[in-house]
């Protein structure tokens, strides 16, 4: 009798976990994206330069899982690489940002979602040494070194559908930079926007 009891009692929990996992199968929602924004940030000074500028394309990621909430992660990179890192002529610099949020994405009309995100990352600065014989050019270098500083970040933006799962979302970001002695200022912005497609 016991032996029954018990087989019945793990049968009976096995079948909830199965119903749970399949029911949080169902309510997933993945979203990747690409997009392409700008900075704002605060002015250069005479130690360091501003972040503010320039083209940042960047993919990004989330899986919605309970009650429209959910985790995310992203990356933007600034496209082209900027001159003379802290005042020193021949050493070009990129900035890259790569953060991991949690993401809170509920439905405000039949087509439009809110997106609210907040985490942690950091903001890494790539750096090049170029060879100015030719010019001050440093096109196609592999970058020599990094720095890294951690960041915290946290924004939002409008997943607007246009057909199906494709979305455009416009977004904006407010990052706060721990130690960053790479840059004027310890925060600054990015605004743009993203197209994405949603799997259900």
């Amino acid at each position: 009798m016991k032996q029954t009891l018990r087989t019945a009692i793990l049968s009976t929990f096995a079948c909830l976990v199965v119903a749970s996992l399949s029911n949080f199968a169902q309510a997933q929602k993945i979203d990747i994206a690409f997009g392409v924004s700008t900075t704002i940030a605060p002015a250069a000074n005479d130690t360091a330069p501003s972040l503010t500028g320039g083209a940042f394309p960047g993919v990004s990621g989330d899986v919605l899982f309970w009650h429209n909430l959910g985790v995310g992660a992203e990356v933007f990179w600034k496209a082209s690489q900027s001159q003379n890192y802290l005042g020193y002529e021949g050493v070009n610099f990129r900035p890259v940002t790569y953060n991991f949020n949690a993401v809170y994405s509920p439905k405000l009309a039949s087509h439009v979602n809110l997106e609210l995100v907040g985490g942690i990352g950091a903001l890494d600065t790539h750096i090049y040494q170029c060879n100015l014989g030719s010019g001050s050019e440093c096109g196609g270098t592999s970058p020599v070194g990094s720095s890294n500083s951690f960041d915290v970040d946290f924004g939002g933006g409008l997943k607007l559908y246009l057909k199906g799962g494709f979305f455009v979302r416009p977004e904006a970001r407010y990052y706060w930079v721990n130690n960053n002695s790479n840059y004027a200022g310890d925060h600054f912005g990015r605004v743009g926007a993203s197209i994405g497609y949603t799997f259900r």
